[in-house]
């Protein structure tokens, strides 16, 4: 079964079902784009360490350098569809995000933050789960300018691929392309979403706090 997933996770259009996942997770949080793309990177590190890199790239198999720019061009295209929608949605939006306390709460601390330094919040909002859509949304529903936005959420892409496309590469070098370095490669993304969720509602819960 293992050869099975690996055949799917090397083709060449990999890249595609990649990107259209990717791209697609702004809007439906539950996709496992990351899964999906540690999957495709810790076969294609298996297939290298035992075949050769020459051998792998002749038979098709995923290139790790294409999947990493795949993931990453498609995270800034997402958040920046998502960004717009919710830029021009009007009172509609509003009244949609007034119903959800986590994208109100983003809503107001975005106000500052991407004008600031604090716009590093997009890029740590990358790796937590739907962080990505909270801050592309409230974004553009806080009326913050493009140039404000895009540079961090091209920021965050790099990072978020490359991350994740990392996990998976030495996942499969160090485990091999087996479900154990799959597994690993996955929890140390959850870890990191984990992470990045506990230091985004760290300033809410102080400012609760001081109030």
């Amino acid at each position: 079964m293992l050869e099975s997933v690996g055949a799917l996770t090397s083709g060449p259009w990999i890249y595609a079902v990649v990107t259209l996942s990717v791209l697609l997770d702004v809007f439906l949080p539950v996709l496992p784009s990351g899964v999906l793309v540690i999957t495709a990177a810790t076969t294609a590190a298996g297939s290298a360490d035992t075949a050769g890199a020459g051998a792998a790239a002749a038979t098709g198999h995923t290139d790790l350098l294409a999947l990493a720019a795949c993931a990453a061009a498609a995270s800034v295209l997402g958040d920046l569809v998502a960004y717009r929608l919710a830029l021009r949605g009007g009172a509609r939006l509003e009244r949609a995000i007034a119903r959800s306390r986590r994208l109100t709460r983003a809503q107001e601390r975005l106000g500052t933050a991407l004008s600031r330094s604090g716009g590093a919040l997009v890029v740590i909002a990358r790796f937590a789960p739907a962080g990505r859509s909270v801050v592309s949304l409230g974004a553009g529903a806080a009326q913050r300018k493009v140039r404000e936005f895009l540079p961090w959420s091209a920021l965050a892409g790099v990072a978020w691929a490359t991350y994740s496309v990392g996990l998976g590469y030495f996942g499969g070098q160090w485990l091999g392309a087996t479900w154990l370095g799959t597994a690993v490669s996955v929890f140390a993304l959850f870890a990191a979403g984990g992470l990045a969720a506990y230091v985004m509602q760290r300033p809410a819960a102080a400012t609760a706090t001081a109030s």
